[in-house]
């Protein structure tokens, strides 16, 4: 089995460039749909357990792929059917089709079976399936003990992400070739399931791709609190928001963190009021200004400050609301932007295309590395890469973990990596800490046990 850390991110369009792409460099249609097939067959062989299997194979190239699977299945001795909606229409279809050689059940008279496949459409889908092959395609599903889509669910909106009308939800969804949008971003990644990868050994061109586990600075023999990276966190009316992120950054891996108006948070945190001089201080790392900090007049001045510095900034919560990122592209040192939904709408407006989409047109238009937060967090650089995050903790959705994040981001773009790669190992650190914790923690939990996951790292 293949993990999707790391792995491509490619629209439909893209991914059928890559397969002609491979054809004219002599790599055959039929060679890769063999590789697909057989891909597909190595997991419904694991997952199978000596199930009866039914493949579920459309008109269409992923029916072939079915095709394809259910026959090196079935030469194993295994219990394989196959049913269709309609007979097959590509000649890579047909010919697979021929040489399964086994019965077709008309899919509206197929019985149930313990384990599913669907190859009815895949990313080929520029409609709605017909009612009557959704309605079959959703009883079937529901009376399998597993379910696996090849490619996508069929109904789904491969670039998108989004559900041609019903869907059902799947266990496990096979990505050939690389992952689509729709395989990440919601709604439709919950009709995935589980998402692997059945690698078919062509290149694939993409500046998007799975965040995967990174590789983060440790300290070495001659390290010190200011190597290690000094951060400065700004507060304002809610002083706890910043003591979170203060705190944040330091079980992180920051060496010295300075909390302008920032109240509470560990001793180690060094308190003082608010002065813009102190930004003055060439030591300093990264400067977090956002969490807790209002939207008086106070705090603009604090956020114009923090903007006329020369230090890395991230730019979180409340600074997010009052921020023009028109003042972002004129700025020398980088800048990493962490909005929610509604703190990016308020930014950018209603950009076209998916959030992938939006999120690399935002952080084109700002300069700025984009952390575009949600259950699907996007990570967007202004050069165009983009990271997608995954595994993320619906026990997030509490008050104050976005200033932990902040916090972790801060601290790693203190100790000089780049602000895409203090981005990625902010977003991945945040979520698998939240894993670690399990159910119903606080923001403070989260915090205080970042440091467990950095030592890890």
């Amino acid at each position: 089995m293949t993990p999707i850390d790391g792995a491509p991110i490619v629209s439909a369009d893209a991914m059928r460039g890559a397969e002609q792409a491979a054809a004219a460099a002599g790599t055959l249609l039929d060679t890769l749909m063999a590789r697909a097939g057989a891909g597909i067959a190595d997991w419904v062989r694991r997952l199978g357990a000596g199930r009866e299997m039914l493949f579920l194979c459309g008109p269409g190239n992923n029916g072939g792929d079915g095709y394809v699977a259910a026959r090196l299945l079935a030469a194993e001795g295994r219990q394989v059917r196959v049913a269709a909606a309609e007979p097959p229409r590509t000649a890579l279809a047909v010919a697979t089709h021929a040489a399964w050689g086994g019965p077709v059940e008309p899919l509206a008279a197929a019985a149930p079976a313990p384990l599913l496949v669907d190859c009815l459409f895949g990313t080929g889908l520029t409609r709605p399936p017909a009612p009557d092959i959704a309605e079959r395609l959703a009883m079937l599903v529901a009376a399998s003990a597993i379910s696996i889509a090849v490619d996508l669910p069929s109904g789904l909106d491969a670039d998108g992400g989004q559900p041609a009308g019903p869907v059902p939800r799947f266990d496990v969804t096979l990505a050939l070739g690389a992952l689509k949008p729709a395989h990440l971003l919601y709604p439709g990644a919950a009709h995935c399931g589980t998402v692997r990868l059945v690698p078919l050994g062509i290149n694939i061109d993409s500046r998007a791709s799975v965040l995967a586990a990174p590789r983060l600075p440790t300290p070495g023999p001659d390290a010190h609190k200011f190597t290690r990276g000094m951060v400065v966190v700004i507060g304002g009316v809610m002083p706890g928001a910043a003591a979170l992120a203060a705190e944040a950054a330091l079980r992180s891996g920051a060496g010295y963190v300075l909390g302008l108006d920032c109240v509470g948070g560990p001793l180690a945190v060094v308190p003082r009021r608010f002065d813009a001089a102190a930004l003055d201080d060439r030591r300093i790392g990264a400067v977090l200004i956002g969490p807790g900090l209002g939207r008086d007049d106070a705090a603009r001045a604090k956020l114009s400050a923090a903007l006329a510095s020369a230090h890395p900034l991230v730019i979180d919560g409340d600074a997010l609301q009052m921020l023009d990122p028109a003042d972002l592209p004129v700025r020398r040192a980088p800048v990493v932007l962490t909005p929610h939904a509604g703190e990016f709408a308020a930014l950018f407006g209603e950009l076209p295309g998916n959030k992938i989409d939006r999120a690399r047109a935002a952080a084109q238009a700002s300069s700025a590395t984009v952390i575009f937060k949600g259950a699907d967090t996007v990570i967007a650089a202004p050069d165009g890469r983009v990271r997608v995050a995954t595994g993320g903790s619906g026990w997030l959705s509490t008050a104050g973990t976005g200033d932990v994040l902040a916090g972790v981001v801060a601290a790693l773009l203190s100790a000089g990596l780049d602000p895409l790669a203090s981005a990625e190992g902010g977003v991945w650190m945040h979520s698998a800490t939240a894993r670690r914790l399990g159910n119903a923690f606080i923001a403070d939990d989260l915090a205080r046990s970042l440091g467990q996951v950095r030592a890890d790292r």
